[in-house]
């Protein structure tokens, strides 16, 4: 009983959804503020970078959590879950996404070039090796944090790390079936997975503030960028009109329509596949995250809204749709925000060091490279957001550059659950290889 993690003082998610929303309003009512104060200070610290960190502040000082335990009447200890992440990442991000690529312009993204996808590949290949010299590290500094054999190997549980910042949840399952890491052990993993991602998202957005200036020194040619957000904006004022009652409950019929579209046809395509191909079945298939739910929720929502920009419905970007589904992408940060507790740093110092470690490699690699070929910062954390993060926070950093920019992150996440599990199983293999 120990061991147990302590209920928050809030509890109940339409009280913390309150508190939530309330965090969102205060940093937006603040960060329109032209006082001397508050203009230096969102100068220097995105208002995307707090509707992250003081949900995670909140967390670690017990106000609010994502999951908890409780001992039940017959002493046994039961997991507690809000459900506030859920509901964003399965409602309000494919909503987002489908107002947000409702007037996408495929040529101009197409224009962004080849720089998006090598980012993207540098951020593979910066996970793949990543984990073994991480190991190589810590076989030096920390030896002990390397102990265990068999089903209890490290190196088992960090294929799992390996599968999630490459693809996401269910890459991240088939390497725990693939190489039979000791599930009791999991815990930890998850733990590492969850404290070193967040961090190092918080830095990525704490970089967004001084964009201008890291594009300066890597010299980046923007060209492409730009175009494409003047050419949203563009097509903004020329369809802007002051909306009516009637034009947004078009946005929201149109938004939930392919919410809904997008659960039927995911929950169809991924039931039919994992029953009539064995291959899509099998947990440790390297095509199993095909069958992820998920995976075709986002990509169905992404095409639903791309179909439309093709349309007469378009013209609705002239009400504010990307505004509404930039509101959603704030809401599901918030509650990102609230899953990670600051003081589980402090947990498992050793694990957490070799993921640091390996996240800076990762992230090393990624710089050397956007500096060799001159790429814009916008690359640089998109592409290792869609590898790290996936498909619930590359569009939330697309989206922090622009709106029009958000289909760049959803694609190239798309793309991370493709290669996922077998970047990750070759990176596996590499650590095994150390750890001998």
């Amino acid at each position: 009983m120990e061991n147990i993690k302590a209920a928050p003082y809030f509890t109940e998610d339409a009280i913390v959804f309150g508190i939530l929303l309330l965090v969102l309003g205060l940093i937006f009512y603040t960060s329109g503020l032209k006082t001397k104060f508050w203009s230096s200070f969102y100068k220097y610290v995105p208002a995307l970078l707090l509707c992250y960190l003081i949900p995670a502040i909140l967390n670690s000082l017990g106000l609010i959590s994502d999951n908890w335990e409780v001992v039940s009447e017959n002493g046994e200890i039961e997991k507690q879950k809000s459900q506030l992440y859920y509901i964003a990442s399965r409602y309000l991000l494919p909503a987002s996404l489908v107002l947000l690529t409702l007037s996408i312009d495929l040529k101009a993204v197409a224009n962004l070039g080849w720089k998006a996808l090598l980012m993207f590949g540098t951020g593979t290949f910066g996970i793949v090796i990543g984990g073994p010299i991480a190991i190589l590290i810590i076989s030096v500094i920390s030896p002990e944090t390397l102990n265990g054999s068999g089903p209890d190997a490290v190196w088992r549980g960090l294929s799992t790390l390996a599968g999630s910042w490459i693809g996401g949840g269910a890459n991240q399952a088939a390497m725990l079936e693939i190489f039979e890491y000791n599930q009791e052990k999991y815990g930890a993993m998850v733990l590492v997975d969850i404290v070193v991602a967040n961090i190092w998202m918080a830095i990525i957005l704490l970089g967004i503030g001084q964009r201008k200036k890291i594009d300066n020194w890597l010299k980046a040619d923007n060209t492409a960028i730009e175009e494409l957000k003047e050419k949203v904006s563009d097509y903004e004022k020329s369809v802007s009109r002051k909306s009516t009652l009637r034009d947004v409950m078009m946005l929201m019929a149109i938004a939930f329509t392919g919410v809904g579209l997008g659960h039927w046809l995911s929950k169809g395509i991924s039931t039919g596949l994992r029953s009539n191909f064995e291959v899509f079945a099998d947990k440790s298939s390297a095509l199993a995250s095909f069958s992820s739910e998920f995976f075709w929720l986002v990509s169905i929502a992404t095409f639903f809204g791309i179909i439309l920009s093709f349309s007469k419905l378009k013209r609705l970007e002239g009400v504010g749709a990307s505004k509404y589904g930039s509101v959603f992408i704030y809401i599901l940060v918030a509650t990102i925000g609230m899953k990670m507790d600051l003081n589980s740093v402090l947990e498992s110092p050793g694990l957490i060091l070799l993921g640091l470690i390996w996240m800076s490699i990762h992230a090393l690699l990624l710089i050397g490279v956007a500096k060799l070929i001159k790429a814009p910062y916008f690359f640089l954390a998109v592409g290792s957001q869609a590898n790290v993060g996936g498909a619930a926070s590359a569009p939330v950093v697309a989206n922090a550059f622009h709106p029009s920019l958000t289909s760049v992150g959803v694609l190239l996440a798309v793309f991370g659950y493709a290669v996922g599990t077998y970047a990750a199983w070759a990176c596996a293999i590499l650590m095994q290889l150390v750890s001998q």
